[in-house]
């Protein structure tokens, strides 16, 4: 084969390849928050794949981050699902809509075998976005779940205890959210960037 090849093309836009610092950066989905696109390898949250969202304790501003990026999946004009996986409260309906959630675009799954639910909808390539809450995924648990983001060519968005961050995962970016005075206090633990550290980021109107 040689360069210019389609099927060398083809292999290079894979998700899993990284091609070093050198390479064309590829289009994220922009976060909504300018401050933490500059510090995401992607300017943004990754497309394709599986990211993991650390937390003390779960609804403590973990889903306000996510909310800008979801208005603009939900309101393409190809638009697939959004799905939440076993969300630990009832989603509030018209708070999403406010902050532009198209709801007809939206479902959320009462699973009672989360992980199983989590790995069918990231594959099935009717997604957009897949949110799910889980406690204690094993690390093969995980490394399914990353795979199937990739297959679905969706982006994938564990939610998980804070205790976790000390252990090992096949999630392309990893990172902790705790709340601040004015917003959310986020510290990237892993990602394709030589950034690491703690960003506050602020909420609209505070």
């Amino acid at each position: 084969m040689v360069v210019g090849d389609p099927k060398i093309t083809r292999l290079l836009e894979h998700p899993a390849i990284w091609r070093g610092r050198s390479a064309a950066r590829r289009s994220g989905l922009s976060t909504g928050f300018a401050a933490l696109d500059e510090h995401l390898p992607d300017h943004g949250w990754p497309r394709t794949g599986l990211i993991e969202i650390l937390v003390s304790r779960f609804g403590s501003g973990e889903l306000t981050v996510l909310v800008p990026a979801l208005a603009a999946l939900t309101r393409a004009a190809a638009a697939r699902w959004c799905v939440w996986v076993s969300p630990p409260l009832v989603p509030f309906a018209p708070a999403l809509a406010a902050r532009g959630v198209m709801l007809d675009r939206l479902a959320v799954v009462a699973a009672a075998q989360p992980l199983w639910a989590l790995e069918q909808t990231l594959g099935s390539g009717a997604c957009d976005a897949v949110l799910g809450w889980v406690r204690q995924p094993k690390p093969r648990d995980i490394r399914r779940l990353q795979l199937a983001a990739e297959r679905g060519r969706t982006l994938g968005v564990l939610f998980r205890p804070q205790r976790a961050a000390s252990e090992g995962s096949a999630a392309l970016l990893r990172m902790v959210i705790e709340p601040s005075a004015a917003g959310i206090r986020l510290t990237l633990i892993k990602g394709r960037s030589a950034w690491r550290g703690a960003l506050d980021l602020s909420w609209p109107g505070s």
